[in-house]
């Protein structure tokens, strides 16, 4: 079984570089599908209502990427 890791998340409002915009957008819309993809076998090891809410994090999670992926593409000048 994988182990939980742990995120510190520090809410500094700094701006950042292009270069560092670019490269945070591209870790974190992958760390996500990383979380999306534990979640999604996570969700087959229970049942019920919990496995429903699991599914549908699953579903937000994956938005969410797209969503950074979006960002990206368009920060990057991919319109």
């Amino acid at each position: 079984m994988k182990r939980l890791h742990h995120h510190d998340h520090e809410h500094a409002h700094d701006r950042h570089s292009p270069e560092e915009t670019l490269a945070l957008l591209g870790y974190m819309a992958n760390h996500n599908r990383q979380h999306a993809q534990e979640l999604h076998e996570l969700a087959h090891s229970v049942d019920g209502e919990a496995a429903q809410l699991l599914h549908e994090a699953v579903v937000d999670l994956t938005v969410s990427s797209e969503k950074l992926v979006e960002a990206l593409r368009i920060l990057k000048g991919e319109e």
